[in-house]
Formats: structure tokens, sequence, C-alpha cells
């Protein structure tokens, strides 16, 4: 009987498995690497082009500084300006609103009264006069609503005195004065603050 050894042919498989697990894994060893290598590339690449656009803009916003400054100086100007033309319109308004008021008074005080006493202060006005009779104040006070130039009409007392045998009808009157020109926000606001003022 023929004996036959196969230790060598099984040392001998089993070097070559060794050598083509370890050919495996050098292989698997080096495509991780290149793996790596070039995600590490691409993400230095995106960095270098990242800071490259940081130094781009800043360059642009320095140069542009310039006009950013003419630009902010001139709000600032235009901002001056119209403060002093809010200034300007104000003290046109005061200005202009006792002789628009005067001159309503003047037109529409009715004949057989005359007024005695005028008090403004702060857009509230006290009207103080006379009259030969009662329906005369009512006309008065009609004629004053109806004038754009006065608001919160109110007669506040009136009474009958004797002067010279002659009965006259004193009153007093009360309004605030108003501004057909200003702007509607603005109107409310000063009659809410005025009418705060007169209930104090």
């Amino acid at each position: 009987m023929i004996r036959i050894n196969l230790l060598p042919v099984r040392e001998a498989r089993r070097r070559a498995d060794l050598q083509q697990q370890g050919f495996l894994l050098v292989a698997l060893l080096a495509v991780t690497l290149i793996g790596t290598g070039w995600m590490h590339f691409a993400m230095r690449s995106k960095v270098s082009a990242a800071k490259d656009r940081v130094v781009q803009i800043n360059a642009q916003i320095k140069q542009f500084e310039p006009q950013l400054k003419q630009v902010e100086a001139y709000k600032a100007k235009k901002a001056e300006v119209q403060a002093k033309l809010d200034v300007i319109d104000g003290l046109e308004r005061s200005r202009s609103g006792p002789v628009h008021m005067m001159d309503e008074l003047a037109i529409h005080i009715p004949d057989r009264m005359w007024l005695i006493s005028l008090k403004a202060r702060a857009g509230s006005v006290k009207i103080e006069g006379k009259s030969l009779d009662n329906e005369i104040v009512a006309a008065f006070l009609t004629e004053l609503n109806r004038s754009p130039y006065f608001g919160n009409v109110e007669l506040r007392s009136t009474e009958l005195e004797s002067r010279g045998g002659l009965k006259l009808h004193r009153f007093e009157v009360t309004t605030t004065m108003e501004d057909p020109h200003k702007p509607q926000d603005e109107a409310e606001t000063a009659n809410a603050t005025g009418g705060g003022a007169a209930g104090r």
C-alpha cells in the first residue's frame, strides 16, 4: 500500500491563504488611505475656496466703504433738514392759528353781542361776552361749531344782569383751537391732549 504525505501540500495551501488574506488587507488599507486622502484634499480645497471668497468680499466691502459713508452722511443730513422743516412748520402754524381764530370770531359774532374777554392757553380758549338775549348766544355757539377752527364748543355759564335799566345776558364759552390743515392723526392726538388738560 502506497502512503502519500499530504502535510507539505496543506502547509503550502495554508501559506497561500495567508498571503491572499494579507494582500486583501493591504489592498483594503490602501483603498482606505486613498479615500481618506481624497476627502481631506476635497475639504482643504473647499476651505481654501471659502477663505478666498471671504477675502474677496472684504475687499469689496472696503471698496464700497466711501460710498456707504456718503449714504449715511446724506441720511443724517436729510434727517437734520427735515427736523428743521418740522420746527418751521410748527412755528408757522402756531403763528397763524390765533390770526385765524380772531378772524373767525370777527366773522361769526352776531349783532347785539360783544365780547369782553378772550383767553387762550395750550389750545384751549375761554370767551366771555354779553348779549341782549339767549337766542343770540345760541346762534353764536352754532356758528362756532360750524367753524373748522373751533372744536368742543361748550356754554359754561350764563347769567342775567342789569346795566342802566337794560337787561343783559353775560355768558362764558369754552372751546379749543383747531387747525384744519393739520393731518388727521396729529389733530386727533392734539384733541386728546387738549381734552385731557381741560378735564384736569
